[in-house]
Order: C-alpha cells, then sequence, then structure tokens
C-alpha cells in the first residue's frame, strides 16, 4: 500500500514538473513531498472544480508555463471573469520586477495548475516576494494584503518555489533599477494607462519646488492645473496640493530634477498624504503618450480598493 502511494505521489511531482517548468527553466523551481487534504480543503464552492484554458486576455498569467487551469483558484474566485478582473490589479507589479518570483507566486493562487490537487506557493517564496515588493507597494499607498499572509502558505509540503528556505539573498531580476517606482515609467501606453489605474487622481501641470522631508520628498506644484482625473479630489484640495514621493528622499528621479517641463502627475490618498504615484514627462510628440491619453477616456480600470486588502 505504502509503495502505492509512493509511486501516486511521483506521479503527481512528474506531472507539476512538466507542466510548470517547460517554459520557465527547471532549475528554477522545486516540489517537495506534500501532505495535502482534497482539493476543497474544507471549503465548499458554488460548483465543482474544473480545468479550464488560461485565456490569453489573462495578462498576469500570460506565458506562465502552463496553458490550463483550476476553476475556482486558491483565492475562491468562480468565474474566469473575476479572475481576470483581480488578476488584472497585480500586473503593474510584476512589470516593477522587484523578484523575480513574482508572476510565479500570483499565478499559483490566481491560475493554479490543473491538477487532481491543488499544489500552494511555498511560505518561502510568499515571503520572498512580499519582503521585496512590499516597498515598492507602499509607494503607491498599497500595504500586502491579508489575503496573502504567508503564514497561510506550506513550508514542509509540496509547493512552488524558485529559491531554497534558507535563502538570504535574492538575485537582482532582469531590468532592475533603483529608480523611485512612480518615476521608473516607460513610455508605452499600457504602462501609463496601468499607472493611471493605480491612482485616484491625474493632472497636467509644471513642478514649483521639490524638498526632502524626512524620508520622503515633498513635491510642491505650480497652481495651474490641467484636470485629466479628478477621483475625489476637491478644487479647494487641488489649489494647494502637494504630493510626497514615499520613501523617495534617496532614490534618484529624473523628472524631478528638471523642473522646466510639463508632466502628467498622478497620486492618490493615503491617510492624511497625497502620494506621487506616476510622473510622466507631457510628451506630445511620442504615439504611445498621445493615445495613451486619448484612450483614458474610455480605458475601464480594475479596482484596486477590492485587491490589496
Amino acid at each position: 500500500m505504502r509503495s502505492s502511494s509512493e509511486s501516486f505521489w511521483r506521479m503527481i511531482r512528474l506531472a507539476v514538473t512538466v507542466a510548470l517548468v517547460s517554459a520557465c527553466g527547471a532549475s528554477e523551481y522545486e516540489y517537495v513531498s506534500w501532505k495535502s487534504d482534497s482539493y476543497n480543503g474544507g471549503r465548499s464552492y458554488g460548483k465543482p472544480p474544473q480545468c479550464v484554458d488560461i485565456p490569453d486576455d489573462l495578462r498576469l498569467c500570460h506565458n506562465v508555463g502552463y496553458n490550463q487551469m483550476l476553476l475556482p483558484n486558491l483565492l475562491e474566485h468562480e468565474t474566469m471573469a473575476e479572475v481576470k478582473q483581480q488578476a488584472s490589479s497585480w500586473v503593474p507589479l510584476v512589470h516593477k520586477n522587484c523578484h523575480p518570483g513574482t508572476q510565479v507566486f500570483l499565478c499559483s493562487l490566481f491560475a493554479p495548475v490543473c491538477l487532481d490537487h491543488l499544489i500552494y506557493p511555498c511560505r518561502w517564496l510568499c515571503e520572498a516576494v512580499r519582503d521585496s515588493c512590499t516597498p515598492i507597494m507602499e509607494a503607491f499607498g498599497f500595504p500586502w494584503p491579508e489575503m496573502l499572509t504567508c503564514d497561510k502558505f506550506p513550508q514542509d509540503d509540496v509547493c512552488i518555489a524558485m529559491t531554497q528556505p534558507n535563502t538570504t539573498e535574492v538575485p537582482k531580476p532582469t531590468g532592475y533599477s533603483p529608480i523611485c517606482p512612480p518615476c521608473d515609467n516607460e513610455m508605452k501606453t499600457d504602462t501609463i494607462l496601468e499607472h493611471m489605474c493605480a491612482s485616484e487622481f491625474a493632472f497636467k501641470t509644471k513642478i514649483k519646488e521639490v524638498k526632502r522631508e524626512n524620508m520622503d520628498r515633498k513635491v510642491i506644484l505650480q497652481k495651474r492645473k490641467k484636470m485629466l482625473k479628478q477621483g475625489n479630489l476637491k478644487k479647494k484640495d487641488l489649489k494647494k496640493l502637494v504630493l510626497y514621493l514615499k520613501n523617495g528622499a534617496d532614490c534618484p528621479c529624473q523628472q524631478l530634477d528638471n523642473l522646466g517641463n510639463q508632466y502628467l502627475i498622478m497620486g492618490r490618498k493615503v491617510d492624511k498624504q497625497y502620494l506621487l504615484t506616476g510622473i510622466h514627462k507631457w510628451d506630445k510628440s511620442s504615439k504611445e503618450f498621445k493615445k495613451a491619453i486619448k484612450k483614458l477616456k474610455t480605458h475601464t480600470c480594475p479596482t484596486f480598493e477590492n485587491v490589496f486588502k
């Protein structure tokens, strides 16, 4: 009986390896012994789990290394529409390259590989992604969400990982940059729209003055502003608006060094402060920039407040 059980788990491990590693490189992943219970894990779903194709417009998990996922997923999303809506909020974080395992970690939850049993991400992978990416999330005013509390993930069972449990140093991903996250913006339509969606308000203006205040940078704006997205910002707040680049006292931000240009400024209110969440040079010669400004009027943004909590 024991021999039969061991043989079963070997088959499962092989299936996971083939499904997940083929596009990503086998040396980057580990799968260790698994003691997990059945798929439901004590939770009740409205419908039984099923294998479905990962759609092309599930951008978070596009090219993740396998083609099918289980639905409902590990975050209890029961419909593909819900998966896509919630997952889209995490795409900007993956693009920030804060940790090489960010996409693998998130997709193991949003789009788990299609097997008879679910494979959870390893606790140490969660902790590594959390520790690397939380500073970037905080720069945009978002905490690490409770739904991704790392203590709930296994460390002794079979799990998905990209680093050894005791690894203390995470390699810097390709494209890593020390630039302040709100300043490290590609002039691409999708990237601009992603930053716009992560912000409550956006306008065109010039910068009057930049000061250091503790570990933040205080950005004082010119009074004249052309509003593009108002959010909950009132006119009386707009006139004397001051933005803060969170934990940005020492990281480079080329935009804040050149006060002569006009900028697309984005921000959001967190507690009693207004944070600078994005800054792009207002460049009419850029086709990507012009396209983003045009699409802004009809672009539908994911609801971040429903995700990062």
